[in-house]
């Protein structure tokens, strides 16, 4: 499913389960929904027990059709949403056109409950557990080969670590889905990522 397709499933499981939600969190991607959900039960809480729908927008520019398709849909429960640094524009246009308000800044972002990490959510989770706890995690799911590999390559030689791990779990659809649930797994709760705390606050 590509990202247009995503967008419009999302979309229409969007409309069906908005009309009994309490609150709904707007997400850029499947990623984003599975480490916020882990979170949650980490902290001893089931969203969708709790009425919260994480949706996946396919996508920051997709914000605003949400948020206006909920308005029609008479949602009146919650709204958040997380976005990465590099589409905060996006998440503050489309607020600002769907009347959440004017001349938004991050701040004013975060009391209407929608939060930015500082660069994407693997930066966040890779620098909330630490780089060296972060490999041992990808030794357990027997991928460690697999990411010595990628250290090897002229490309990321030398690079940090961190910025390594990034481009390994953004390497394939399936590690961007198998590992950020299983980084939250392995957080001292001290430490869990300010936006995805900031979440679930909110909700």
């Amino acid at each position: 499913m590509d990202l247009r397709e995503e967008s419009r499933a999302a979309l229409v499981d969007g409309n069906r389960e908005a009309s009994s939600a309490r609150a709904v969190v707007l997400v850029e991607g499947v990623s984003d929904k599975l480490a916020l959900e882990a979170l949650a039960v980490r902290h001893g809480r089931e969203l969708s027990a709790e009425r919260v729908d994480v949706l996946p927008m396919g996508g920051s520019k997709n914000i605003r059709h949400f948020l206006e398709r909920l308005a029609r849909r008479g949602f009146e429960g919650k709204v958040a949403g997380l976005c990465d640094s590099g589409e905060e524009g996006d998440f503050i246009r489309g607020l600002e056109r769907a009347g959440f308000g004017s001349d938004l800044t991050r701040i004013g972002m975060e009391r209407l409950g929608f939060f930015v990490c500082i660069v994407d959510l693997e930066d966040e989770l890779i620098r909330a557990l630490g780089a060296a706890a972060v490999e041992r995690v990808i030794e357990a799911q027997g991928e460690l080969r697999s990411f010595r590999t990628l250290q090897k390559q002229p490309a990321w030689r030398g690079r940090r670590t961190e910025d390594q791990l990034r481009r390994f779990f953004g390497s394939s659809r399936s590690r961007k889905s198998v590992y950020p649930p299983l980084i939250v797994a392995a957080l001292d709760l001290a430490r869990a990522p300010r936006p995805l705390e900031g979440i679930l606050a909110h909700v």
